[in-house]
């Protein structure tokens, strides 16, 4: 005797629009020669960056040089640098001698007349000058913003995450390589102050009332990282005890800040407690940390980390959790401090990629929450940013055209982080991952695929399926389900093929972990079912089915 059960879909319950909207993309040999490994690239190993230049408020101008230091992995001629317009190269120099070069678009061909020979370190000097383009809204826009402070002085930051370091500086301009060392020796108008990445070694005073700040870099730095700010700085500091030992913390602001700053920022060492613990030590103890008060909200520049939120909770004064949870701290403080971590000490090789970085950093709000205010707090607030997701295209981008995916690798990257959190019901397990991939990545250019193999692997689960529907897909998953007699009919639908991830339902107050696939599946109990809840820290949704007829075949 065999059951016919005939449903009518009667609840659909699903977080957010299961629509795509795709973006069309018309893609350039440009955006090839920015986001790819160019022959022209990946001959020569990137080891040292000493960019010297001058800037001049006066008329939103710069120039000066940069000298790169390489170490050659295979015999080329032919050498890719990139700046892009209106700044313009003026001279290339090796060993003393001229170098010839062409351009094309936002690259420079440089012809190399000496032999590159495998395993040599070699230098050369670019010399270059202009006007940067003008950041119209950074850090979103990139470019050089050239800002006055309330009292009339000027108040410079540089901003180019996307569009890239070579808007202001001449350089290697592809996020798989970075040096391994870096000093700037930026020189401005006195009374203005520079401060940039790492350790000031230095300032050299000029007759002409200008000063050079010498800023050395001793770790590896992604060249969005490099950054310049320059105003009527004041500087006061202290000491985070942390995992390994004193880390000495700058602080920059504006003059007239300074009391307020000495309150607010407070709230670093806050951070650097959370995250020290979630996350492991501070990637940076040799080159310090810093914050320093900038004309735009804030950006994770290394060891400079940019702040301009107004010495105020949440984000711009708003909680983007809209639970109450993020106006106990400042956003733009701990979410840009955080990617010390995500973004600096473990950087995408490639744009496409770049959830790696803002995925795990918008969880680390959650995660901050959670450490001073309990699970549940840091779990409310990690819901509450679904209302962010758009699911308009996948958060994974295009690969070599310096192309990123959706703007949900924020929210709904922290979301996917959150449900395997669920799936692995062990926090301490949780967190010595979050710490090994900052430990076994340590100063480390990464893919999507190693994190996706590393996290699965430290699992000992094959989540696959789970990066793939919330990575590469804009459906959310659904658990499809029937109560039919006391029993439950459950199976995943809205999904990709294969999906298979497990799921914890309550039943009367107990906790269940059902692992449904696509196939229809069945779960009996000793009473009957007759209502069931999903657990809410999944970022999934729920299509309830209702019988309406049962028929018996004989």
């Amino acid at each position: 005797m065999h059951k016919v059960i005939i449903f009518l879909f009667a609840i659909l319950s699903l977080p957010i629009s299961l629509q795509a909207q795709r973006r069309p993309d018309t893609l350039t040999r440009q955006d090839t020669l920015r986001g790819s490994i160019t022959p022209e690239r990946e001959w020569w190993d990137l080891t040292y960056y000493h960019l010297d230049i001058r800037v001049n408020p006066a008329d939103s101008s710069l120039g000066g040089s940069n000298l790169i230091g390489y170490t050659v992995l295979t015999s080329h001629d032919r050498m890719q640098i990139d700046l892009q317009p209106p700044m313009v190269i003026t001279s290339i120099t090796q060993d003393g001698k001229k170098l010839n070069f062409t351009k094309e678009g936002n690259v420079w061909w440089v012809t190399l007349s000496s032999p590159q020979i495998p395993g040599e370190y070699r230098e050369l000097t670019v010399n270059y000058e202009g006007k940067p383009r003008v950041s119209a809204r950074p850090p979103w826009s990139g470019g050089i913003a050239w800002k006055q402070d309330k009292n009339g002085n000027p108040f410079i930051a540089s901003a180019n995450q996307g569009d890239g370091a070579s808007l202001w500086w001449p350089c290697k301009d592809h996020m798989y390589d970075e040096p391994d060392s870096m000093l700037m020796s930026i020189r401005v108008p006195d009374p203005l102050i520079d401060v940039s990445n790492g350790r000031l070694r230095g300032v050299d005073k000029h007759p002409d009332k200008s000063s050079t700040y010498h800023w050395f870099v001793s770790n590896p730095i992604n060249s969005y990282g490099v950054n310049i700010n320059i105003g009527d700085y004041v500087n006061f500091s202290d000491i985070y005890p942390g995992e390994k030992g004193p880390l000495d913390c700058s602080y920059w602001v504006l003059s007239y800040n300074l009391e307020k700053a000495k309150e607010h920022f407070k709230q670093a060492h806050k951070m650097l407690e959370a995250f020290e613990h979630w996350f492991g030590p501070y990637p940076f103890y040799e080159d310090s940390y810093k914050l320093v008060e900038v004309p735009y909200p804030g950006m994770e520049h290394q060891s400079s980390v940019t702040y301009g939120n107004g010495y105020r909770n949440g984000y711009g004064g708003n909680d983007v959790s809209s639970t109450g949870y993020g106006h106990l701290f400042d956003f733009i403080l701990v979410h840009e401090s955080g990617h010390e971590w995500f973004a600096n000490n473990i950087t995408y090789k490639d744009v496409a990629d770049m959830w790696v970085h803002e995925g795990f950093i918008a969880y680390s709000e959650s995660l901050f929450v959670d450490y001073f205010w309990g699970k549940e707090a840091g779990a409310a607030y990690c819901r509450g940013t679904r209302m962010n997701i758009n699911n308009d295209r996948p958060i994974i981008g295009t690969y070599d055209v310096n192309r990123s995916g959706s703007g949900d690798m924020y929210s709904k990257g922290a979301n996917m982080l959150h449900t395997i959190r669920q799936i692995l019901d062990n926090d301490e397990h949780f967190r010595s991952i979050l710490r090994g991939l900052n430990h076994d990545f340590y100063h480390q250019t990464v893919t999507t695929e190693q994190i996706e193999s590393y996290i699965s692997e430290k699992a000992g689960m094959n989540l696959q399926k789970v990066f793939d529907q919330y990575l590469r897909d804009v459906r959310i998953p659904a658990l499809e389900y029937a109560l039919v007699n006391g029993t439950l009919r459950y199976r995943w639908s809205n999904c990709i093929r294969g999906f298979d991830m497990p799921l914890k339902i309550w039943i009367k107050g107990k906790a269940h972990l059902l692992k449904p696939s696509q196939r229809w599946n069945i779960l009996k109990l000793d009473e009957p079912i007759d209502a069931i809840s999903i657990d809410p820290d999944y970022y999934v949704g729920t299509l309830k089915l209702t019988v309406i007829q049962e028929i018996t075949n004989l």
